[in-house]
């Protein structure tokens, strides 16, 4: 998941100067549309010269904060002057054919943007604050080249193992992890992956987040009546091969999902859980019967996103072996000394040290063992412990420590997203 390079040094600090010829236009007073539209494409172009996936636009008692979120992290940019920030909101507003008199409710809405000479959808919400509407700008890239499964950050034998149960014509398949983990991504990924001309693949989603050619997406609509129940209710009437549902929340989708992968269908969706094992405990809890989740679950993928060094500043650093196999998991038999990396932080990483990033990933395997102890209610550990021996689990941490020691990643970023 590592990120394309764009923009230079040179680039970021002649847009700095175009910032400021621009807010010397800026009156201070209150404000029309025309400089607001102007200051709102600059910083939709410089959030895309750095990679950002949201922008943020804070007020406060006397300023607008606008700040970008990379790599998972936020960061300030700038700070515009108070009386933009009408003007500006209002100008967002317009384009994503919102109500701009309504300053009171939270709001959502999109609209399409060419910037940079790449097309872009651009997620808006507003939500009233004491000082103001706050306003988040999602930025998804429509032009880029969706990921394949190798551009992920997979070992070799775990891809391999989830490349094999995507060629099974029927069960369910789950990829799990916090909101932000690229759970999405991965999805994507896999349909991008299995799409072909005799397949019939249908998705349900909330969003839909990037068109896929030949794939029949369609998005959730509470006010319409569609909601992943009812949406999948439909879509099993549409002679499908592979079903995509975004997100499993409820028994009635769940036993919905595990009936389709049970009358011959492949299912892909998504749980919030912390590890692959615990999708089952989860699904348990949704109140759906063990029975159907041994008969139809094949595969649970947990996942998180991991920042990658950046490789302008990367340096190298000695640590004892103790250092990492203390940290709880056995993961090198090395006696020296070993070579680990850090970024000590420059311009092109904003300081961070870190310049994209990678996914770290536990897969579960779903055998004859597994199926047993589903069935007989047994505990997550239980689950955990016996898909080590006979599965070849291994645990989200010992993914992302052997990136380690490739000089992938760092201790901290592991620490981070899978203590």
């Amino acid at each position: 998941m590592k990120g394309n390079r764009v923009g230079s040094p040179q680039e970021s600090s002649d847009y700095k100067k175009t910032y400021e010829l621009a807010m010397k236009d800026l009156p201070t007073g209150p404000m029309d549309e025309a400089p607001a539209a102007r200051m709102l494409d600059l910083v939709m172009i410089q959030a895309i010269r750095d990679r950002a996936s949201d922008i943020h636009f804070e007020p406060d008692e006397k300023a607008l904060g606008v700040r970008f979120r990379i790599d998972g992290f936020l960061y300030e940019s700038l700070t515009l002057p108070k009386p933009i920030h009408l003007a500006l909101t209002s100008r967002i507003k317009i384009l994503a054919e919102m109500d701009i008199a309504e300053t009171r409710l939270p709001q959502d809405g999109n609209f399409n943007v060419k910037l940079e000479k790449r097309g872009f959808e651009i997620r808006v919400s507003t939500f009233p604050t004491i000082y103001g509407e706050n306003v988040v700008l999602r930025i998804l890239d429509q032009t880029s080249a969706l990921f394949k499964l190798e551009d992920l950050g997979f070992s070799e034998e775990v891809l391999n193992h989830f490349k094999q149960l995507v060629r099974k014509t029927s069960g369910i398949i789950l990829v799990t992890g916090p909101t932000g983990s690229g759970k999405t991504t991965t999805l994507y990924a896999l349909l991008n992956m299995i799409n072909s001309k005799d397949k019939n693949i249908i998705t349900i989603e909330d969003p839909v987040e990037y068109r896929l050619a030949l794939i029949r997406q369609t998005q959730i609509n509470p006010k319409a009546g569609i909601n992943f129940a009812t949406g999948l209710r439909s879509i099993l009437r549409q002679d499908p091969d592979i079903i995509m549902i975004g997100e499993i929340r409820d028994l009635e989708t769940s036993e919905i999902a595990m009936q389709a992968a049970l009358t011959g269908h492949l299912v892909l969706s998504t749980l919030h859980t912390n590890d692959a094992p615990e999708a089952i405990s989860r699904l348990v809890d949704i109140g759906v019967e063990p029975y159907l989740i041994s008969s139809s679950v094949i595969g649970v993928l947990a996942q998180r996103l991991v920042r990658i060094i950046c490789p302008d500043c990367k340096v190298s650093y000695q640590v004892d072996p103790k250092v990492m196999n203390d940290l709880g998991e056995d993961v090198t038999k090395s006696k020296e000394p070993l070579t680990l990396y850090r970024g000590k932080g420059c311009k092109n990483c904003k300081q961070s040290g870190y310049w994209g990033r990678s996914g770290i990933f536990e897969l579960l395997l779903v055998n004859e063992e597994i199926k047993k102890l589903i069935s007989e209610r047994a505990s997550t550990q239980i689950i955990r412990d016996v898909a080590k021996k006979t599965a070849g689990l291994v645990p989200l941490r010992v993914d992302g420590l052997k990136k380690v020691l490739k000089g992938i990643t760092t201790l901290d970023e592991v620490d981070r997203v899978a203590y």
